[in-house]
């Protein structure tokens, strides 16, 4: 019998419900960190364009999605384990540096000439700006050179942050699920989330504006209320999505036909 044909029966020996399941399983998996991969691209590109005020709060339109990427690897590491959970973590960084890659040889481009470009590309300023990156821009300005400056720094203000909060989050929802032995789903939601978001906030604040601060561009006091802001806002994002977070497990695990306190490896059908 050739080795194709053994394959081939030892495929049709599987029973079509567990092919299923897997497939199901495999679908939630690839849903999951698609959102996350989505939330980390959308963040690095609108970053700190935009500054929003939500009651009190002064925040950079870059923060509305990433709660939602702690949401998605505690659902990845209640799910599928903590090797999937960092798995996903280290494709983020890729695409992260996809993005800046991307962002910075359409830098390098040059530009198609004055008279073709589209009224929208070039800005006429009244007085010279000081960008997040150092440079200072007077006169006429090309939109997307803003666009570059306010991001590529946030981007990689946002990568290192990324990299310590993400992974902190992943380690601090198995220590707590370890340590309660599968018990207090809340605890190790809100416990892994409170602090890594924590890093985050301290790390992007720091990076993107610190270099600002120190040129004496922006004061501490203004730093400090990005900063406060900027975590409050994720704070209450993480104690919110505790009743979703409940509800996505318990609805997936009968879905998925994943016991309790059961982990998925990849490889079990």
């Amino acid at each position: 019998m050739a080795v194709g044909e053994g394959i081939e029966s030892e495929v049709h020996d599987v029973p079509d419900h567990l092919i299923q399941r897997w497939t199901r399983r495999e679908r939630v998996f690839l849903m999951l960190a698609g959102v996350f991969l989505g939330a980390m691209a959308m963040l690095n590109i609108i970053s700190i364009t935009r500054f929003i005020q939500l009651g009190p709060l002064s925040l950079a339109i870059g923060v509305l999605p990433y709660p939602l990427t702690f949401l998605c690897t505690d659902l990845i590491s209640e799910l599928y384990g903590q090797r999937r959970a960092n798995w996903v973590v280290w494709v983020g960084l890729g695409l992260n540096l996809l993005v800046i890659g991307v962002m910075w040889l359409g830098h390098q481009i040059p530009s198609v000439p004055p008279e073709v470009q589209a009224p929208w590309q070039t800005l006429q300023l009244s007085q010279p700006v000081f960008l997040p990156d150092g440079n200072k821009v007077e006169g006429t300005v090309e939109l997307y050179s803003l666009v570059y400056s306010c991001t590529s720094g946030a981007v990689f203000a946002s990568m290192l942050a990324y990299m310590a909060a993400q992974f902190c989050d992943v380690y601090l929802f198995h220590f707590w699920k370890k340590l309660t032995r599968g018990r207090h789903l809340w605890l190790r939601n809100n416990g892994s989330t409170l602090v890594s978001q924590l890093v985050d906030a301290t790390m992007v604040i720091g990076v993107t504006f610190g270099a600002a601060f120190l040129r004496g561009d922006m004061t501490l006091r203004v730093l400090l209320g990005l900063l406060v802001s900027n975590y409050l806002f994720k704070m209450v994002a993480a104690l919110l999505d505790t009743i979703p977070f409940y509800l996505l497990v318990r609805w997936l695990r009968r879905y998925l036909e994943l016991p309790d306190n059961v982990e998925i490896d990849g490889s079990t059908l």
